[in-house]
């Protein structure tokens, strides 16, 4: 029985990418493939590694400026409130408050003249329900107006400037609702994603969109008692049939990112066949795991103790998990959102 300890390691501070390398596509690319070696490339080389009529899987939820400062209406110009959007239930949102302890049940937060939401609950596991002054189209307006883009914690800058607004999107990003981006796709441009289809290899897309949960830190002792964050996802009948097709016939199912994976994972029966959904899902992924469709992965580096990690752990065994880790600190890639990535092989096919 694994423990949350068991999937930590030390990782230098000056490894955290606080900005993106550019071309997007020209950031470092780990294989860690079946053999013992480890591959230094770059991610466009990725085409080297896949072959025709394999289907690539994308997340093309777009990033929304969750992350808004106010503050409490009975204070007037008083200390100010952090927001993080988190997740959206209907005419309501879950945020991340801070200080949340000084707010209280029916406080009004004041974003701008125009634009204000009401303290509903206080919940157990520190959101705060809100209802904001809009419908949903006025409020993704108010948000381009007065949010930021919500970088991770992790990046130690002052301020998010406006290359962010770009730079912290996919190019294919087309659904808004995520509160952060699906960081392995940040590596894609035009020019790889015609490399790609010029091989013959075929494109699918979900969407999940990200919530600030993927931050939070796995405080159970045991794995096991972690309580993963919903999430929402959707996935077409088209897509559907696109990786269905290709799994049928043998060719390799290539997700971008854990969370096209979770989504794939989350809807896949047990002969690795996909339906059409529209849901949410919880789906915690640790070892020992039985993957039911991926074969091959495309992830940044994540954080010490993380879902993500173990997520990785469960992919490709926990031992590579760590090897892998090792030799990439060592080799100096860069970490996290803006960080390089690994193209990983499913130990089980």
């Amino acid at each position: 029985m694994y423990k949350t300890i068991d999937f930590d390691f030390d990782l230098p501070e000056e490894l955290i990418a606080s900005s993106p390398v550019f071309p997007r596509d020209s950031a470092q690319m780990l294989v860690g493939n079946k053999g013992e070696q480890f591959l230094d490339m770059a991610v466009n080389n990725l085409t080297d590694f896949l072959e025709a009529n394999d289907v690539i899987v994308f997340n093309d939820t777009k990033v929304i400026k969750a992350k808004l400062t106010g503050f409490r209406e009975r204070d007037k110009i008083g200390a100010k409130i952090g927001i993080n959007l988190h997740a959206n239930n209907g005419d309501t949102w879950q945020v991340f408050a801070k200080p949340a302890k000084r707010l209280k049940i029916n406080d009004k937060i004041i974003f701008a003249d125009d634009f204000l939401a009401v303290v509903l609950a206080k919940n157990e596991d520190g959101t705060i329900d809100l209802k904001f002054n809009t419908n949903q189209e006025q409020f993704f307006e108010k948000l381009e107006q007065y949010g930021q883009m919500p970088l991770p914690p992790y990046i130690k800058r002052p301020l998010v400037n406006k290359n962010d607004e770009q730079n912290y999107q996919t190019i294919f990003a087309k659904t808004p609702g995520a509160v952060a981006a699906p960081t392995a796709g940040l590596h894609f441009t035009n020019e790889l994603l015609k490399k790609l289809t010029d091989k013959g290899i075929k494109t699918a897309f979900v969407t999940l969109n990200v919530g600030a949960g993927t931050f939070l830190p796995v405080k159970s002792e045991y794995i096991k008692d972690h309580l993963m964050h919903s999430e929402f996802f959707s996935i077409s009948k088209e897509n559907c049939e696109i990786i269905n097709n290709a799994k049928k016939s043998g060719k390799k199912i290539i997700a971008v990112g854990t969370t096209s994976l979770r989504v794939l994972e989350s809807i896949s029966d047990k002969n690795g066949e996909l339906s059409p959904q529209n849901s949410a899902t919880k789906i915690f992924i640790y070892p020992p795991y039985k993957f039911k469709i991926v074969n091959i992965l495309l992830t940044n580096f994540h954080l010490p103790k993380s879902t993500l990690f173990m997520l990785v752990s469960a992919f490709i065994g926990k031992d590579r998990a760590y090897n892998l880790y090792k030799y990439a600190i060592n080799k100096k890639y860069r970490f996290y959102s803006y960080g390089d990535c690994c193209l990983l092989y499913n130990q089980q096919s």
